[in-house]
């Protein structure tokens, strides 16, 4: 049934109700003008969305009935126990139709001309005397409504809290497991009680998630009277509001979002004299997009204004004593930028009701901080701003890591967690001092390190080994020491206590499965409070190091043994989730091993055809998932998460392997995870670029596909670029970057692939590169939409082997 049917029936149903009982308590009280009103302007609310669905019949009683309210309303009616009966019947009538379009998705034959013909006599004020009015349906056949129901908030957060508490016991019971061994009786229904209690929870924490458009939801209204009050034309788009987030993120967020749209409207966008000037249009523009990635969700906001006045802002910080002229010098476009969230810091040259007075974006920084998310600013003059918000989907229950430093446990998200290493004085991945601050020499990359036991003031270990957890503040990495790493586990998010809401390295507090309190790490107050202070040139040194290194690009890459003692490894960011399973809970089907995983049955794969599971115990596993399908991969064990450049310099000659790549210092297989998702499809066919190694850029917005595609092509020879949106993919064309070929999704949100063929078509130095469309829906008027926009060709987004033989083809096009 369509979306809008569905809610038009919900809300019928709601409004159906209302209408019932207002209408006898009118009855009784006929000189209530209030009453009558909203008892008017839901019947004409259900005629007018009739209207909207095309549901004529639904439309004519409806409308018929509106105008005997509008009689009375008017004063040409007397209220009468006859008026209100055939009112009445009016909504029986309605109510026996939706009865047959909730079942059917379509209104029943006939029409209701007999009622309809009563009720203008009623209107005109004509009796219809011995003609009964339609009884009233039963109760039972009332006009239902099961898609959905309303749920007092408080209900849902008692029912949070309740889950919250299931999980803390959940993870107690397993830590008695795993003390038990392997051997428990209780293992099976232990794991399956696991499993229904994950279930439980993604489910509630779903019921908590609303559009991020409600968050702005004032926002247009507020565009219109900033543009009347300012004197400027603009105009706000949005997209992505159906995005959905924690409710409890949600109300949080909107203070911070709003003053950013003021801080735009006011100081970014020029008023339409300056943008004639300038050669722009009088209109100024700005953009609200949203979207999710991982664990995050991703507010963009940019407008096409005038852009940051770098130079004003660093002159107002060394004003303000915040820096010093010959540190200001060496500050990066990036890093003077950030300067705008000090507190006190404006551009602007004159105080406005709106802003002007240095304060607000200081506190948009913190307060979005203090929910775990960041928000960076990047800002070309005369070009436009743009603002990016991360903050995570929910703070109820997250995964994390749970570290210890100084005698003491704490517990770090993995949302903010890049990689986990061991350091030492000596070896490949070692601690180092520089201008009198430690840094990680990590893969021949300076990284600056923050001792979690120093920062805490807590007692040191003597012991020269310790772990790093390389951990990621915005766009800033850093490394975290600590003394232990002793495992993951879901935790439940309390918030701090006020005797300690002002230290900023903690965020929360967790009761862990043995019972015990631990605080949770602010990653983003430690790398504030950290690496702030004394070693910014350390910093800024490493940082330069790093800038440097991104022409090639790393990959977070699993690396894994199965089936062989050869190491193999898969993009981590294709794995949803690792899990032990219990053997005993493996079943088969269809001659294959199974799991019930989270109410599905998922199937289990190896590596090799033919290699076997593990007789007894727990079996490893990596959770694949696509967003339709899901897949276990059996592995003997996970040895460790490498961030490298994966240069895959063997192709596979074995089905499932892109090729062989170095991969942490050793030759390491690659896996095609989209061999184990896509079993019926044709093994691969390996081909190589017409002339050398080709330059490809693939702009998608699934993660997803760009790491499944991305080994792939650069095992056929390709030297590979990924974007995740259109608008990502023209600031690289603005930086001069040049490719052979572009393949991009034709869906995305935000900018399409068809709005970004028409851009790079329109002119300039991309205008003649060859462009090819890739999506799941393969029709005519997609293909039709995608070669009018400028596509030189179009391919399912699946189909590899398509794809590899026209990639080749366009290429020798454009050698030829």
């Amino acid at each position: 049934m369509d979306e809008l049917l569905v809610d038009f029936l919900t809300e019928t149903a709601e409004n159906i109700g209302v209408v019932d009982n207002e209408i006898v308590r009118w009855e009784r009280n006929p000189t209530d003008r209030a009453m009558l009103d909203n008892i008017f302007r839901l019947v004409h609310t259900i005629k007018g969305t009739c209207g909207f669905l095309n549901l004529p019949r639904l439309e004519a009683l409806a409308h018929a009935g509106e105008t005997v309210l509008g009689r009375v309303r008017d004063g040409k009616l007397t209220v009468s126990a006859h008026v209100v009966s055939e009112v009445l019947a009016s909504l029986d009538g309605i109510k026996a139709i939706l009865r047959v379009l909730e079942s059917t998705g379509k209104e029943p034959e006939g029409d209701d001309a007999g009622l309809i013909a009563r009720l203008e006599r009623v209107a005109a004020g004509e009796a219809a005397p011995g003609v009964p009015a339609v009884a009233a349906a039963p109760e039972a056949e009332a006009a239902r409504a099961p898609q959905s129901i309303r749920v007092s908030v408080d209900l849902l957060e008692q029912l949070m809290t309740t889950v919250s508490e299931l999980v803390l016991t959940r993870n107690q019971l397993l830590q008695i497991a795993r003390r038990a061994g392997e051997g428990d009786a209780y293992a099976v229904a232990l794991q399956r009680l696991s499993q229904c209690v994950s279930e439980i929870q993604d489910g509630v924490m779903r019921t908590r998630m609303q559009p991020v458009s409600n968050a702005w939801a004032a926002l247009p209204r507020m565009v219109r009277n900033l543009s009347l009050e300012l004197g400027k034309k603009i105009e706000l788009e949005m997209h992505g509001g159906e995005t959905e987030l924690d409710r409890q993120l949600l109300e949080l967020i909107k203070d911070p979002l709003a003053h950013m749209v003021r801080n735009a409207c006011d100081h970014g966008l020029e008023d339409p004299r300056s943008r004639a000037a300038a050669g722009k249009r009088e209109v100024g523009r700005l953009r609200l997009n949203a979207h999710q990635e991982g664990g995050h969700i991703v507010i963009e906001l940019s407008d096409d204004g005038r852009g940051l006045n770098l130079d004003r802002l660093k002159a107002k910080a060394i004003d303000a004593g915040l820096l010093r002229e010959r540190d200001a010098a060496e500050l990066t476009n990036a890093q003077a930028a950030k300067l705008m969230f000090h507190a006190g810091l404006s551009t602007a040259e004159q105080v406005t009701a709106v802003s002007g007075r240095g304060v607000g974006m200081d506190v948009v920084k913190s307060n979005i901080e203090k929910i775990g998310g960041t928000v960076e600013v990047d800002s070309t003059p005369g070009r436009g701003t743009r603002f990016t918000m991360r903050v995570p989907l929910t703070l109820a229950i997250i995964p994390a890591l749970i570290v210890a430093a100084g005698g003491e446990r704490f517990a770090v998200p993995q949302i903010a967690v890049r990689e986990l290493v061991g350091a030492g004085s000596e070896g490949e991945n070692r601690i180092e001092t520089l201008h009198d601050a430690q840094v990680l020499r990590l893969r021949d990359r300076l990284l600056p390190v923050v001792s979690l036991a120093r920062l805490l003031g807590l007692p040191e270990s003597d012991s020269e080994e310790s772990y790093v957890v390389v951990a990621q503040a915005g766009s800033f990495s850093f490394g975290l020491v600590v003394d232990d790493v002793h495992d993951t586990e879901e935790i439940v998010v309390k918030p701090v206590a006020p005797l300690l809401s002002g230290v900023p390295v903690y965020s929360g507090n967790a009761i862990l499965g043995d019972g015990r309190v631990i605080m949770i790490l602010d990653v983003n107050g430690i790398a504030a409070l950290g690496t702030d202070a004394g070693d910014r040139d350390a910093r800024v040194e490493a940082e330069e190091e790093v800038v440097e290194d991104t022409a090639a690009e790393r990959d977070a890459m699993l690396v894994f043994r199965a089936g062989s003692p050869h190491p193999k490894a898969v993009p981590l960011s294709l794995v949803s989730r690792l899990e032990e399973i219990a053997v005993e809970t493996i079943e088969w089907s269809e001659d294959r091993p199974v799991v019930q995983y989270r109410g599905e049955v998922m199937p289990i794969v190896t590596v090799d055809e033919g290699a076997s599971l593990k007789p007894s115990g727990r079996q490893p596993m990596l959770v694949f998932n696509d967003g339709a399908r899901a897949i276990a991969l059996a592995v003997d064990a996970v040895i460790d998460i490498v961030e490298d450049v994966v240069d895959i310099s063997l192709s596979g000659e074995v089905g499932g392997r892109l090729g062989s790549a170095v991969i942490g210092g050793r030759v390491t297989e690659v896996l095609d995870i989209g061999h184990y998702l896509n079993a019926g499809l044709r093994p691969v066919v390996r081909t190589t670029a017409s002339a050398g190694r080709a330059t490809v850029l693939i702009v998608d917005d699934s993660a997803f596909f760009r790491n499944m595609l991305r080994p792939l092509l650069s095992a056929a020879g390709y030297d590979v670029t990924t974007a995740a949106s259109a608008e990502e993919a023209l600031r690289l064309r603005e930086a001069g970057r040049r490719y052979d070929l572009i393949l991009s999704d034709i869906e995305m949100p935000g900018q399409s692939g068809v709005d970004l063929a028409k851009a790079v078509k329109s002119g300039g130095e991309w205008a003649a590169t060859p462009m090819i469309a890739l999506s799941s829906l393969v029709s005519d008027d997609a293909q039709a939409r995608g070669r009018d926009a400028g596509f030189d060709d179009y391919v399912p987004k699946f189909d590899r082997v398509s794809l590899l033989s026209l990639l080749e083809r366009q290429l020798s096009k454009v050698a030829a």
